[in-house]
């Protein structure tokens, strides 16, 4: 936790009205977002016992397992549930646009689909139902319809995405929120939707801490999901789930499942409210200026993805090997790295929490040289000098390059640091972003009296040397050996 997000949930507490930690919100939000709040059977691995889901907040699909400690049933479960998620994928998959013109053009979806789930263990359902899915086969013993299969192979996708920093395919709403907003509760507490929409938006007529208060009653506001109240389970889902067992008939087996699915439904509903409620609220948030730019590279991931599946792409293996690993971590770094860069870049409450760490420094220009030149290898090249005064303590080291955010990224070096009786004098040289020509172009230099930050982050990241060809790679880390195939072995793996 940051020491602006430290003050923030003090302030928050202080005041019992939640604070902004972010002046605009970095997360693309769909126009038709897919909402799926989750239900597992406690005591079971990967026992999927409903799922509420939908893109119309007024006309959820309910899917309840008949029987979900059977793993036929749970099959069975995930085939009414890619019957919901494959046909939005296929939807936008189908409308495309060029990128440009021209015979470099590349062609990208014009919208991709992003899944809500209410919270981190959401995602985590979507990545075991995933797994349980993505291996099976569809001709031979325990056959299933492609479309699990095809299921599970979108679902590790959507999973796998989650784990990127910059991700707009599969949000976990609890964690979209604390993004923009600081409470004045625990990071754990946090964790409950219902608890953190009642600092957000508490029901009318009630203060804040009657709305907690109210959040934390499993039986006013049920668990978001996929865990359900205990009290619940021994009450009336154990009961239920003993009658379906036990029923002789499909019409007492009918009638029983019509009953669980009243009482699941009562439980989830909740939950499928507050996940809109999160999505509006972000969605009244301004939308920082790289959003869309960083959505452009999502609907190109998915479409790459879809194309990838169409031409009959192998669903992922079990694990990564050696090379695979390496090749995605290095990507969760450099995302990370160029997104946190973004955020700063973009928002002035972000690059106040670099000030505070001392990766960023802002203060008054008091003296420019745009004129100035400097010897280069074959002439002289244009290197204006800018001394900034500041009241930050500067913990930056001479011949250090730092950033200007307001223009782009321009890159600076410091030339000397000088401690003042009011502060520090820092002089930088501008090293790009200034034009072609013998003189700086308009606004690329900054102008006396003018207010500027630097930074450390960058959005600029050294080339690495390129990853060994596949047949150069030992097969430790991933080649010449095959990549995983699915086996009929797969299907009969235990899973319960």
């Amino acid at each position: 936790m940051s020491a602006l997000t430290s003050l923030a949930k003090a302030l928050a507490v202080y005041s019992m009205a939640p604070q902004r930690l972010t002046v605009f919100r970095h997360l693309y939000i769909s126009s038709t977002p897919i909402v799926i709040v989750p239900l597992t059977l406690a005591g079971e691995t990967n026992a999927p016992l409903a799922a509420m889901v939908g893109s119309d907040r007024a006309r959820p699909n309910l899917i309840v397992t008949r029987q979900p400690r059977e793993r036929a049933e749970r099959l069975n479960f995930a085939g009414r549930l890619a019957s919901e998620l494959l046909f939005p994928i296929e939807t936008a998959a189908q409308r495309t646009q060029a990128t440009s013109s021209g015979p470099n053009a590349r062609v990208r979806v014009v919208d991709a689909p992003q899944i809500w789930v209410p919270n981190p263990a959401g995602v985590e359902f979507v990545r075991t139902l995933g797994r349980m899915t993505r291996l099976r086969q569809t001709e031979g013993p325990w056959a299933v319809p492609k479309k699990v299969r095809e299921l599970g192979i979108w679902l590790t996708w959507f999973a796998e995405q989650a784990e990127f920093a910059d991700t707009g395919a599969l949000i976990a709403a609890t964690r979209a929120v604390a993004a923009v907003w600081a409470t004045g509760q625990s990071d754990l507490e946090d964790g409950n939707l219902a608890a953190q929409i009642a600092w957000l938006d508490p029901p009318e007529g009630m203060d804040v801490a009657s709305a907690v208060s109210r959040a934390e009653d499993p039986q006013l506001c049920p668990p978001a999901g996929p865990a359900t109240d205990p009290t619940f389970d021994r009450l009336f889902l154990e009961p239920a789930l003993r009658d379906l067992a036990t029923a002789r008939t499909p019409a007492a087996h009918r009638a029983v499942h019509q009953r669980l699915t009243a009482m699941l439904e009562e439980q989830m509903r909740p939950t499928w409210e507050l996940v809109w409620t999160a999505i509006g609220l972000l969605a009244d948030v301004p939308e920082a200026p790289r959003v869309p730019k960083r959505w452009e590279q999502q609907r190109d991931r998915f479409t790459s993805f879809h194309r990838y599946v169409a031409d009959g792409g192998r669903p992922q293996a079990k694990r990564d090997n050696a090379g695979r690993s390496a090749h995605r971590l290095a990507e969760l770094e450099q995302r990370k790295a160029a997104f946190e860069a973004q955020r700063a870049y973009d928002d002035p409450l972000v690059i106040a929490d670099h000030r505070l760490t001392g990766e960023a420094f802002s203060g008054q220009v008091v003296k420019v040289d745009a004129t100035r030149r400097v010897p280069g290898l074959r002439r002289s090249v244009l290197r204006p000098l800018v001394l900034v005064a500041t009241g930050d303590h500067i913990h930056f080291d001479v011949g250090q390059h730092v950033y200007d955010p307001a223009r782009n990224g321009q890159q600076a070096v410091i030339e000397s640091v000088a401690e003042t009786e009011d502060g520090w004098r820092v002089a930088l040289e501008l090293q790009n972003r200034m034009g072609s020509g013998q003189t700086a172009k308009p606004g690329s230099v900054p102008a006396l009296g003018e207010d500027v930050t630097y930074t450390s982050v960058t959005e600029t990241f050294v080339r690495r040397r390129p990853w060994p060809a596949r047949e150069e790679t030992p097969w430790t880390h991933g080649g010449p050996a095959p990549d995983s195939a699915p086996a009929v072995e797969d299907a009969a793996e235990d899973w319960s």
